[in-house]
């Protein structure tokens, strides 16, 4: 959007920009409804000129860094899960063991589909089950094929804990360290310290791209898999780019484990669209 440029503006070239927000909107957009605004016309060259004497350029122009290399591994949906689903897409409702969960909304609808398909489910009383999956044997699966060590990136805490706990039970305690936002402060520079270190036990950094997506160094991976993930396509790129910069000498590989049919796929497609 035009309206991104504002705040480089105010950084490089604060003259070039109005005080405030509001008046730069009315510069480069015009209103269509209460919710919409498009750019006008003149919106690129507006913003061009107020970005001058910027200059911008892009990771590839900076840096000789090996490929990226995508691969999708297919996870078959368990029949409690697919009753949990259709139940849920058709009715906007489903039960498991007694306890309901319902959804108000298309969006709410959406959430509770992919939970649905990650193998666990939320129900209106706030409580969190895990239903019959074969997601995780596909990561173990998936991590029994590679070497080195590996991010894996998840969008829910139940999901994140739970692979915690099912690494630390198979490959041992060290092996494993979580980095999401009930980590506390105090231990994430270390977590991120031991994974780097190429001596270090710790093979598997589990963690969610809110958190841990932005500005860590994980170049120690040339293996990365997204157990999950969302439509946020900045929380993607910027995931993916922890083990992609400055450092890194491997090609990088990064696996989607997707549930085909499902809004899990809609959600891998959506992003590769975006990147396109």
């Amino acid at each position: 959007s035009p309206l991104d440029a504002y705040g480089l503006a105010k950084l490089v070239n604060p003259k070039s920009v109005p005080r405030f927000f509001g008046s730069f909107r009315d510069m480069v957009m015009y209103k269509v409804s209460n919710f919409k605004w498009v750019p006008k016309d003149t919106a690129t060259e507006t913003v061009f000129k107020a970005l001058q004497p910027a200059i911008r350029y892009t990771k590839e122009d900076c840096l000789d860094l090996p490929d990226k290399v995508y691969e999708k591994r297919f996870v078959s949906l368990t029949p409690e899960q697919v009753k949990a689903y259709e139940e849920m897409r058709r009715f906007n409702m489903t039960e498991v063991d007694g306890e309901t969960m319902t959804s108000l909304s298309s969006l709410t609808a959406l959430i509770r589909l992919h939970q649905i398909s990650c193998g666990h489910i939320t129900f209106d009383s706030g409580e969190t089950q895990a239903l019959k999956s074969n997601r995780m044997n596909e990561l173990l699966n998936a991590l029994d094929e590679v070497e080195g060590k590996v991010i894996i990136w998840a969008s829910y805490r139940f999901d994140l804990k739970h692979i915690e706990k099912t690494l630390k039970e198979k490959y041992g305690e060290e092996s494993t360290a979580s980095y999401f936002g009930d980590t506390k402060d105090r231990d994430r520079q270390g977590i991120v310290d031991l994974f780097q270190d190429k001596n270090s036990k710790l093979k598997y950094f589990v963690g969610n791209p809110s958190t841990g997506g932005y500005g860590l160094t994980l170049t120690a991976a040339h293996t990365v898999i997204y157990y999950s993930n969302t439509y946020d396509l900045e929380k993607r790129l910027q995931s993916e780019d922890r083990a992609h910069r400055i450092g890194q000498v491997n090609k990088v590989t990064y696996i989607d484990l997707i549930s085909e049919g499902t809004v899990d796929e809609k959600i891998v497609q959506s992003l590769r669209s975006k990147i396109d």
